[in-house]
């Protein structure tokens, strides 16, 4: 091991199953040359695919398994560099989830106070973003869904969570563009104001003429209403993640000639795109933290992330973790 290695220990949240969350002391996997260990400074907690991590309903996948380190969503600095890593000590970057816990799964490994992860993993960000750093990830989920090479934007997208708020602030970027949002809880339905947008009710919403319709509700019964304000041609994006079976009437579909997408998960290039959107200040990420905890009290911020619908989202702080 370089003797410029830092201590490869490390306090992480691990589920242990399904419900069961705490703080432990685990072992990191030495880092090679192409790797680079970085203390963690903020990480967020995903109310999607990390609720269903933690609520046991997550579909098999491969390399599912308790138990394991959540999180996708991280920032931090730089400690040490691999000679092949690509960065450099005192760096702050982007930090979408890590592998390096032995016997204990990275699914994604990002909730932690010290990771090692290969260099061409880290995305280099201005460290003036602080935590709003790690909100990355779900705009670059947003841009892959509407706005890649093959993506138009949306003019409907259903769910003002977080992911909704980026789907739309991306949206309205394009020219002439102002897209509508669904929300059905009031109190959710705020924050939209120098946005670009509007937010309204399913049931105050007339239009049947939507071209692009971008769902992130998670509902997976959901299709028949979003098939019926589809004008002819008009295309739904599922953006969520589902964990039941998602299903649809034909006729109606059929009638519309409707086309339905899956938007997978970002790409390097998105994240890029994004991080490029920001550093201009055409996309704004403020706003949309609203909870935040110390890293010692990690089952109080899930139990929070997952169970307070005004939690858009909550980032835990690293940085008096040692």
């Amino acid at each position: 091991m370089n003797p410029d290695t830092p201590n490869l220990e490390t306090l992480a949240v691990v589920i242990e199953q399904p419900e069961h969350l705490s703080l432990q002391r685990l072992s990191l996997t030495p880092p090679g040359d192409a790797d680079a260990v970085v203390e963690i400074q903020w990480s967020g907690i995903s109310t999607g695919t990390e609720r269903l991590l933690w609520s046991g309903r997550m579909p098999d996948f491969p390399g599912m398994g308790y138990p394991l380190v959540p999180g996708y969503e991280s920032v931090g600095r730089v400690l040490f560099a691999g000679s092949d890593s690509g960065v450099a000590v005192g760096d702050s970057v982007f930090v979408p989830g890590a592998r390096c816990y032995g016997e204990v799964r990275g699914l994604f490994g990002g909730a932690s106070a010290r990771v090692v992860v290969p260099g061409n993993r880290l995305l280099a960000v201005d460290e003036g973003l602080g935590e709003q750093a790690v909100l990355l990830a779900l705009a670059a989920t947003a841009y892959h869904a509407i706005a890649g090479p093959e993506a138009p934007h949306a003019d409907l997208i259903v769910g003002h969570g977080v992911l909704g708020r980026l789907l739309a602030r991306i949206a309205a970027l394009g020219e002439g563009s102002r897209p509508v949002v669904w929300e059905t809880n009031p109190e959710r339905a705020r924050g939209a104001e120098g946005h670009g947008y509007d937010v309204m009710a399913p049931d105050a919403d007339s239009r049947r003429d939507y071209r692009v319709i971008c769902d992130v509700s998670g509902d997976a019964s959901i299709l028949d209403d979003l098939v019926a304000r589809l004008a002819p041609g008009g295309e739904i994006v599922l953006a969520g993640f589902y964990s039941r079976p998602v299903a649809f009437n034909f006729p109606p579909a059929f009638m519309r000639e409707a086309r339905l997408r899956i938007a997978a998960q970002w790409q390097p290039s998105d994240l890029r795109a994004v991080k490029s959107l920001v550093d201009s200040g055409r996309l704004s990420l403020d706003g949309l933290i609203t909870h935040r905890l110390p890293a010692n009290e990690a089952e109080t911020a899930y139990r929070t992330a997952f169970g307070d619908p005004m939690c858009l989202k909550m980032v835990l702080d690293w940085r008096t973790i040692s």
